[in-house]
Formats: C-alpha cells, structure tokens, sequence
C-alpha cells in the first residue's frame, strides 16, 4: 500500500472526492473500485438486455416446458464447470476471465444468425436452447467476476465496498431493462444482441486493468500469487464444497434461496401467459418488472447496504432474505392473491440483490484462494441450477396433485425457517474467522476451511 495515502488522494482525483463522499473508500482502493465498477456494470447491462430475451423465448415454448429447459440448464452446467475449473487450473485469472467471456460472445453470434435465418417451427426451438445458453452465461459470468473481487478485496474492504459495486450491478440492471423495453419493438432482437457482445468485451477490458493495479492494495492470502495460475484438480470445486461444512453450508443457502426463487417464477411465467399474448408485450412486461425491481434495489444500495452490514454484522444482515421469505411466503398462503405475489417477488429480489448478494459473496473471503474460484463456481453454478431443477420438478408436482399458490407457499415456509437458521450459523462462522489473528507460521488449513480474513 502506497505509504503516501494523500499522493493516492490526488491522483484519484474528483473521482476519488466524489466516491469519498458515497463511501467509506481509502485512497489506494479507488483506481481499483471504479475499474471494477465498471466491470460489474458493463457485465449486468448485457445480462438485462439479454435476460427478457430469454424469458419471452421460455415462455414462447410453453410454460409446461420450462422444467425440461431448466433439466437442460442442469445438464449444460455439468458439462461447462469442468471446463472452466480447467481454465482457472491452466492459466492466470486475467487470462481465463478473457477466455470464459469471449466463448460466450462468439456463442452469441451464432445465435444472432440462427434467430435471423429460422423458420417459425426452427424458433421454437432455437430459444429453448437460447433460455438453456442464457441460464448458463448469467450465473457463469457473474460468479467469475465476484470470485475475481473476493480475490482482490478482503472482509474488511468487502463490507465497506461490495454494495457499492452491487450498485453498480444493479444501475447495469436498469440501464438494461430499460434498453430492451424500450428499442425491442424498434430495431429487434438481434442488435441488442450484438450490444450485449460489445458490452462483454468492456468487461474483459475492465477485468485487464482491475488485475493490473489490484497490487497496490491487495493482502496475499496464505503466500498466493494472484497472478499465477490457481491449479488444482478440475473437479475440486465440487469435492472441496461436499468436504468442508463451511462451503457446503454455503452450498445449501444458495440450494434454499434457489428452490424458492424458481416457485415464483413459474407464478410469474403462468401470470405472463394467461395476460400478455403478444411477445413483444411479454417481453416488455418482464423487462418493466425488472427495471422497478433495480430502480429500489439502487435506493437500498447506495443508503443502506454498507450501513446495515457495519451496524449488523454478516450474520444478521445474510439472514434478511430467508426472513423476508418466511413472511412473504406466510403472507401468499394466508392471501393468494396477484397483488401479494408481485409484492413478494419484489420484496424478495430487492433484499437478495440489496443484501444477501454483497454479504453473501464476503463468506468467501475467508476461504482459500482455490475454492474462491472453482468451489464458488461450482456452487453458483452446478448447486444453483441444481436448485433450479429441484424447485421446477417440485412445482411440476405440486400442481399435478392440484395445490395452487397456496399450497405452494405453505411448503416454502418451512424450507424457508430452515434457510434462516443456516444463514445465522454460516454468518456466525465468518465471523469468528474474521476476527482471528492470522499468525505468520502457522500451518496451511485444509481445503475449504474458512481462514482469517
């Protein structure tokens, strides 16, 4: 860390002054913050462009079929991870970052040409296998780029800078939704596509540079390189994750949090459905939930999120989404009514985007270097959509034995009492991590263990 800390002031310039005023920022952290700032922004305006996209193709197949398309998101998942725990094995993280991102653009014009030249019968099924690719990019790309931050920034930075960046997400969000639901019926789907591959390479940029300067400020972690390759075994997330109580119990909150988020967006596929005919009105319909949902997840952001996480501590603040969710889901069973399901699902994806997103990625910080790669990958990943999988087939059955939202809720709130009491417990041990004193000799932990931060 430079010894100056004013030198670095003044360099930062009225970039550095403005984000002073926001956040809890040191000067040496700045260059970093906003270089990944922009990552995380260009990253989550080509998902947003992209996600109701998807959403209307899932629905244009047929509600029924969506639990097939998330088995087939599954299936994808399984073949990708190793892939891309080979890449992280086999070169630096700047290197791999720009593989991973690139493979998906060059996957997106393909689909640019198949959407262009299909016939209405070849549609169909094109945007099944699109829903299919875009559920796998969303939690690849976005669970590169927070192992990459937890990489650069420690527990302490974490909690002081993650819900600005979450900000930033969520600006990307908006700026996204509002893109697509404003220009699709104007110039198509194909140009938001190719906006989508233009914005990807802004984040490959924006990931060279964060990596370049990073050494100004970053803490090595247990004698780790950053710049060296992470090697390994490519199937050490998944083996690390099921060892370690610790990264399985994060494994599970991100199962719970799954399994209940799919419930609700069959509701909100059925709901789309049986009121918007058109596609370009199904589309703007998701597009509009999505842009409301960013614009109060932003206002939490940027006034509460670093606030709440100093007041509260991990623990407390990672349990408000299972807690929102009890209440929520109770709230569905007593009154299933159109009006308290939207109510919910807002409810919900604000708290995960404003709270349980930036806490959540601070559990790993204390971890080391390897599993905050290959087993978050792999957790947010194959875990996540295997999440996907249990809550689709489960809602599939659920309604085949004739329970509408209402029985629905009533099986979510106590999967939802279980989630809580999880999060407290994984909360409590990064905790107790954190505040350990790291001492120079002491032995290496083994795999997935938490370390002091």
């Amino acid at each position: 860390m430079p010894s100056d800390a004013s030198s670095a002031a003044e360099e930062g310039g009225w970039m550095f002054r403005i984000l002073r005023r926001m956040i809890d920022v040191r000067p040496a952290e700045a260059r970093a913050l906003g270089w990944s700032w922009l990552y995380v922004f260009a990253l989550f305006l080509a998902y947003y462009v992209l996600r109701p996209i998807r959403d209307e193709l899932g629905v244009a197949g047929g509600v029924r079929n969506l639990p097939w398309l998330f088995t087939g998101t599954l299936v994808a998942m399984l073949a990708v991870n190793p892939l891309f725990a080979y890449a992280v094995r086999r070169f630096p993280r700047e290197r791999f970052i720009a593989i991973a991102y690139r493979f998906f653009m060059l996957n997106l014009v393909l689909f640019m040409v198949l959407l262009s030249v299909s016939t209405p019968e070849q549609h169909v099924w094109i945007g099944r296998a699109f829903f299919i690719w875009i559920s796998v990019f969303n939690l690849f790309v976005v669970s590169v780029f927070w192992s990459f931050v937890v990489d650069v920034f420690d527990a302490e930075q974490g909690k002081r800078l993650f819900g600005f960046l979450a900000a930033g997400a969520t600006l990307g969000g908006i700026a996204g939704s509002g893109l697509t639901s404003g220009f699709v019926e104007q110039v198509g789907q194909n140009w938001l596509l190719l906006a989508s591959i233009v914005l990807l390479e802004v984040a490959v940029l924006a990931s060279r540079r964060l990596s370049r300067i990073s050494d100004a400020f970053a803490k090595p972690v247990q004698g780790d390189d950053p710049h060296r390759a992470v090697g390994g075994g490519i199937f050490a997330g998944m083996t690390h994750t099921f060892r370690s109580p610790y990264l399985l119990g994060i494994a599970f909150f991100i199962l719970f949090y799954s399994v209940t988020s799919t419930f609700l967006y069959f509701q909100q596929a059925t709901i789309a459905e049986a009121n918007f005919p058109s596609r370009a009105a199904r589309t703007a319909f998701f597009a509009d939930i999505d842009f409301w949902v960013n614009v109060i997840t932003l206002v939490f952001q940027l006034f509460l999120t670093g606030r709440l996480m100093g007041w509260l501590g991990v623990a407390l603040t990672l349990c408000a989404l299972p807690l929102f969710s009890v209440a929520g889901f109770a709230a569905l069973a007593a009154s299933p009514t159109v009006a308290v399901f939207v109510a919910v699902q807002v409810l919900r994806r604000v708290s995960n985007f404003a709270l349980a997103r930036p806490t959540r990625e601070v559990l790993f910080t204390s971890v080391p270097r390897e599993d905050r790669y290959k087993a978050k990958n792999f957790i947010d990943t194959v875990v996540y959509r295997g999440g996907d999988q249990v809550g689709s087939w489960s809602y599939a059955g659920l309604a085949a034995l004739g329970l509408g939202m209402t029985g629905v809720a009533v099986v979510a709130v106590p999967l939802s009492v279980l989630w809580l009491a999880l999060s407290y417990w994984l909360g409590r041990r990064q905790e107790r991590a954190e505040t350990e004193i790291a001492e120079p000799a002491s032995p290496p932990q083994p795999a997935g263990a938490p370390r002091p931060a």
